[in-house]
């Protein structure tokens, strides 16, 4: 019986300097390791505010190569020392090329490869088109060793998880869990919109439709003034193969939730709704072709 323990991070990431918020990162990964975590989930862009609600060149030095990026360099460490594995966002530069990325650091700290953030949105106050490159590499899934087995987890970051097609993707690749670093709060555009409930609602789909437990990490607190900022809600959560939460922040709240997956279950589950048998992909043709 293949058991997976796991962890969403939930925190303010607003300070200027790089290494005040990859220390208070470290110390919730400390936190989540001590209660059990195996795999340890921060959010996205931790080592510094959001800084993609601005179209400012200067921001470009803030990105590194993989293996030189702080919050890579901070997390491989920490995953050594703790035995967890820790997918990690940073600000990748790959030449004259800028990504939103996601290291896998396994429970040895070392990279087991990277995915580059395949949707990239474009609005007031998520203007990441600006500084990212759509990714070039496809989904990835990785395989985890574990006490019990060995679990597939797959990886999406933000904007990926209002895509239906990316959870179908890395489920048909394999995926048992579905983890979501992300970064989203207010919309400047419109101070009365709240997409908290839509955000949370669309991930507990994947988790219905899919028949596997979704994980998602966000941040909280306002970042920028206060006519142009971002508040970020949080609202990070743990939902099991039935779209139930088994865990959740609200708004406002720091700290980690940990909780143990069944993934024996989820497997019987999945093939007990036969979700994956009737699929009938031959239908499916106009889900790849360009609008």
């Amino acid at each position: 019986m293949t058991k997976l323990s796991v962890a969403a991070l939930q925190l303010a990431l607003s300070s200027d300097d790089e290494g005040e918020n990859i220390a208070a990162v470290s110390a919730l990964v400390e936190q989540a390791a001590s209660e059990g975590a195996q795999v340890i989930l921060p959010p996205e862009l931790f080592s510094g505010p959001y800084f993609c609600r601005e179209e400012k060149d200067e921001f470009f030095a803030l990105a590194r190569p993989t293996a030189q990026h702080p919050s890579v360099i901070a997390m491989q460490a920490l995953a050594a020392k703790l035995k967890v594995a820790i997918p990690t966002s940073f600000f990748e530069r790959d030449g004259h090329h800028y990504y939103n990325t996601m290291a896998m650091i396994d429970a040895g700290g070392e990279i087991m490869g990277t995915y580059r953030k395949s949707h990239i949105p474009d609005g007031p106050g998520y203007e990441e088109k600006f500084f990212f490159r759509p990714g070039n590499d496809g989904f990835k899934v990785w395989d985890l060793p574990t006490p019990t087995g060995v679990a597939r987890i797959g990886i999406g970051i933000c904007w990926d998880q209002w895509y239906p097609e990316t959870a179908r993707c890395l489920a048909l690749m394999g995926a048992e869990v579905l983890f979501y670093p992300t970064a989203i709060g207010s919309e400047p555009k419109d101070r009365d919109m709240d997409t908290s409930r839509m955000w949370r609602r669309a991930m507990v789909g994947h988790a219905v439709s899919n028949c596997m437990p979704v994980v998602a990490a966000n941040r909280i607190g306002h970042e920028g003034s206060q006519e142009s900022g971002n508040s970020f809600y949080g609202h990070s959560f743990i939902a099991d193969e039935w779209g139930d939460l088994v865990e959740q922040f609200g708004a406002d709240e720091t700290g980690t939730l940990v909780s143990t997956l069944d993934l024996e279950a989820a497997r019987r589950h999945r093939a007990s709704w036969g979700f994956f048998r009737d699929r009938r992909p031959q239908l499916y043709g106009r889900i790849a072709q360009d609008i």
